[in-house]
């Protein structure tokens, strides 16, 4: 095995065209982000049609400009890695197009990551004591996961949500309180100056599932509770609705993760995803770990939205188990965790 193996990572699954050089799977030599919020935010979420022209349009000169940050050519590398599900299936065939192309014209190893565990391995980047076995909770737009990760590349759903993601929700009920699109970086704001106690907003358990996650209960909640402010003629407070629902989605997810780690007998717990970045759940997360002397694991937060190094990360020990795929590889929209 060569002393550094340099890969090229792509990431297109949604709405940011990403690439990263990382060696060796924590050493992130470069990590380009193309966002595109300010493209969807006039349609309060992303359009999927808008996401995949602007792949096209961005991801070479992403690349590029991932290359020269990184001091590399294409003919430094050992391989190439691309996210190719779950996502925006147009969006993601972009990346999955440009990866193969690359792969076929500088015969390089070809090494497709699934989303969820690039997320996972962001942790990786920056606390490079952590090991397997440990638990994760991933929360993002589009999804909510806890995954018990045996080890690189081993991982097992305990709990995944029922329907709305945390994500999902804070975009929603963003949008019904007048904030806007992205909900979660302005709900975790406007929160800071909210009584997070003012609403007594829902904690849906799930009786047979203890680990599954369910939102759409407390969405509608906050919806509801809207609208008899506005039936009674009532005006109500915006940052106490943010708070009190941030804190409802808060509690449930300390407290599946700390269920997970005292029943599974972990002492290591990481939170991904981009609702990670949220100061909330992280300061909740952090007390949790502590009361109950668990080691807490958490990357930054240009690390917990998409991002390539993440991608980069996650390649790195596919890389070493000998996964390969070849120019067959495709789009899959709905991926599961764990499926090849």
């Amino acid at each position: 095995m060569k002393e550094e193996v340099k890969i090229l990572a792509i990431e297109s699954s949604c709405d940011e065209t990403a690439a990263a050089v990382v060696v060796n799977g924590r050493d992130v030599r470069s990590n380009i982000i193309s966002s595109q919020i300010d493209l969807h935010t006039i349609y309060g979420g992303v359009v999927p049609e808008i996401a995949s022209r602007k792949h096209v349009e961005n991801i070479n000169y992403v690349i590029q400009e991932a290359l020269d940050t990184a001091h590399m050519t294409l003919d430094d590398l050992d391989a190439v890695a691309v996210t190719y599900g779950p996502g925006l299936v147009g969006a993601l065939l972009v990346g999955v197009a440009e990866a193969k192309a690359i792969s076929y014209g500088k015969n390089l190893p070809l090494i497709g990551v699934h989303h969820i565990e690039g997320h996972i391995s962001a942790n990786y980047i920056e606390n490079k004591d952590l090991e397997p076995p440990y638990i994760c909770l991933v929360v993002s737009g589009g999804h909510s996961h806890l995954v018990k990760v045996s080890d690189y590349g081993e991982y097992e759903v305990l709990g995944r949500t029922r329907d709305d993601a945390a994500g999902e929700a804070f975009d929603k009920v963003a949008r019904a309180i007048g904030l806007g699109y992205p909900g979660g970086p302005k709900i975790d704001k406007v929160s800071k100056m909210g009584n997070p106690h003012a609403i007594s907003f829902p904690r849906a358990n799930i009786a047979d599932h203890p680990y599954d996650f369910s939102f759409s209960g407390l969405k509608s909640a906050v919806l509801n509770y809207l609208n008899q402010c506005e039936m009674k003629g009532e005006s109500y407070n915006q940052a106490d609705v943010a708070a009190s629902f941030q804190q409802a989605v808060v509690d449930v997810l300390t407290e599946h993760a700390r269920m997970a780690v005292e029943e599974t007998g972990m002492k290591k717990l990481a939170i991904a995803g981009g609702v990670a970045s949220n100061s909330a759940l992280r300061q909740a997360m952090k007390d949790m770990c502590e009361k109950n002397h668990i080691d807490f694991y958490y990357p930054s937060p240009i690390l917990c939205t998409d991002n390539a190094a993440m991608i980069g990360a996650a390649a790195y020990y596919e890389f070493l188990k000998g996964v390969r795929h070849g120019l067959d590889l495709n789009a899959i929209p709905n991926l599961k965790l764990g499926e090849r």
